[in-house]
Protein backbone atom coordinates (compact mmCIF):
# COMPACT_ATOMS: atom_id res chain seq x y z
CA UNK A 1 0.00 0.00 0.00
CA UNK A 2 2.81 2.42 0.94
CA UNK A 3 4.46 1.17 -2.60
CA UNK A 4 1.30 2.31 -4.26
CA UNK A 5 0.37 5.24 -2.85
CA UNK A 6 3.23 7.03 -1.23
CA UNK A 7 3.68 9.17 -3.88
CA UNK A 8 0.04 10.71 -3.12
CA UNK A 9 -0.56 10.10 1.00
CA UNK A 10 1.61 10.56 3.26
CA UNK A 11 2.22 7.59 5.89
CA UNK A 12 3.42 7.41 9.34
CA UNK A 13 3.15 4.27 11.95
CA UNK A 14 2.57 5.11 15.37
CA UNK A 15 4.32 3.22 18.34
CA UNK A 16 2.12 3.09 21.43
CA UNK A 17 1.95 0.33 24.03
CA UNK A 18 4.45 -3.18 23.78
CA UNK A 19 1.34 -5.38 22.33
CA UNK A 20 3.72 -8.56 23.59
CA UNK A 21 6.04 -7.70 26.22
CA UNK A 22 7.76 -10.58 27.39
CA UNK A 23 6.81 -9.65 31.47
CA UNK A 24 3.15 -9.28 30.15
CA UNK A 25 1.62 -11.42 27.28
CA UNK A 26 4.26 -12.76 25.27
CA UNK A 27 3.38 -14.67 22.04
CA UNK A 28 4.88 -17.32 20.49
CA UNK A 29 5.51 -15.58 17.23
CA UNK A 30 7.69 -13.05 19.13
CA UNK A 31 9.85 -15.59 19.76
CA UNK A 32 10.50 -16.85 16.86
CA UNK A 33 11.06 -13.39 14.91
CA UNK A 34 12.94 -12.65 17.78
CA UNK A 35 10.77 -9.66 18.85
CA UNK A 36 11.10 -10.17 22.21
CA UNK A 37 11.26 -6.63 24.88
CA UNK A 38 9.98 -5.82 28.28
CA UNK A 39 7.01 -3.74 28.61
CA UNK A 40 8.55 0.21 28.05
CA UNK A 41 8.60 2.24 31.42
CA UNK A 42 10.20 5.19 30.49
CA UNK A 43 9.88 7.49 26.97
CA UNK A 44 13.61 6.35 26.18
CA UNK A 45 13.22 2.77 26.58
CA UNK A 46 9.88 2.92 23.88
CA UNK A 47 12.74 4.90 21.75
CA UNK A 48 14.72 2.56 21.74
CA UNK A 49 12.38 -0.21 21.07
CA UNK A 50 11.20 1.68 17.88
CA UNK A 51 14.34 2.52 17.01
CA UNK A 52 15.58 -1.40 17.03
CA UNK A 53 12.67 -2.48 15.34
CA UNK A 54 13.16 0.07 12.27
CA UNK A 55 17.00 -0.95 12.21
CA UNK A 56 16.05 -4.94 12.08
CA UNK A 57 13.24 -5.10 9.83
CA UNK A 58 14.49 -2.34 7.55
CA UNK A 59 10.90 -0.51 8.33
CA UNK A 60 10.68 2.48 5.46
CA UNK A 61 7.78 4.20 6.78
CA UNK A 62 8.06 6.95 9.44
CA UNK A 63 8.12 5.31 12.38
CA UNK A 64 6.56 8.04 15.85
CA UNK A 65 6.22 6.83 19.28
CA UNK A 66 3.67 7.57 21.72
CA UNK A 67 5.41 8.91 24.86
CA UNK A 68 4.72 6.77 27.59
CA UNK A 69 2.17 8.94 29.14
CA UNK A 70 -0.16 7.39 26.23
CA UNK A 71 -1.48 10.23 25.62
CA UNK A 72 -2.09 9.67 21.28
CA UNK A 73 -3.32 6.21 22.30
CA UNK A 74 -5.91 7.68 25.19
CA UNK A 75 -6.86 10.43 22.19
CA UNK A 76 -7.43 7.40 19.09
CA UNK A 77 -7.99 4.06 21.05
CA UNK A 78 -5.01 2.24 18.91
CA UNK A 79 -4.04 -0.10 21.16
CA UNK A 80 -3.20 -3.47 19.99
CA UNK A 81 -3.26 -1.66 16.22
CA UNK A 82 -5.60 0.57 14.31
CA UNK A 83 -5.59 2.45 10.98
CA UNK A 84 -6.54 6.10 10.50
CA UNK A 85 -6.43 7.92 7.33
CA UNK A 86 -6.53 11.63 8.22
CA UNK A 87 -6.70 14.24 5.07
CA UNK A 88 -6.82 17.96 5.77
CA UNK A 89 -7.15 17.55 9.43
CA UNK A 90 -10.20 15.49 9.55
CA UNK A 91 -10.24 11.65 10.10
CA UNK A 92 -11.77 10.43 6.68
CA UNK A 93 -11.58 6.85 8.10
CA UNK A 94 -11.30 4.92 11.85
CA UNK A 95 -10.74 1.53 11.38
CA UNK A 96 -11.21 -0.96 13.60
CA UNK A 97 -8.97 -2.29 16.67
CA UNK A 98 -6.91 -5.07 16.09
CA UNK A 99 -6.32 -8.01 15.44
CA UNK A 100 -9.77 -8.72 14.59
CA UNK A 101 -11.43 -5.44 13.45
CA UNK A 102 -7.63 -4.64 11.70
CA UNK A 103 -8.73 -4.25 8.04
CA UNK A 104 -5.81 -2.78 5.37
CA UNK A 105 -7.55 -3.70 2.80
CA UNK A 106 -10.46 -1.01 3.70
CA UNK A 107 -7.69 1.51 3.47
CA UNK A 108 -6.60 0.20 0.27
CA UNK A 109 -10.25 0.63 -0.49
CA UNK A 110 -10.05 4.24 0.57
CA UNK A 111 -7.08 5.33 -1.24
CA UNK A 112 -8.05 3.99 -4.64
CA UNK A 113 -11.07 5.95 -4.54
CA UNK A 114 -9.26 8.91 -2.85
CA UNK A 115 -6.40 8.43 -5.77
CA UNK A 116 -7.67 6.24 -8.42
CA UNK A 117 -4.65 7.09 -11.03
CA UNK A 118 -2.25 5.42 -8.75
CA UNK A 119 -2.21 2.43 -10.42
CA UNK A 120 -3.22 -1.39 -9.29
Amino acid sequence: MHARFGARADFVTLYIKEAHPTDEWQMPTNETESVCYLQPHTTDERVGIANDFVKRFHYEIPLLVDPIENETNRLYAGWPERLYVVEDGVIRYKGGTGPFDFHPEEVEAWLSKRFPDAGP
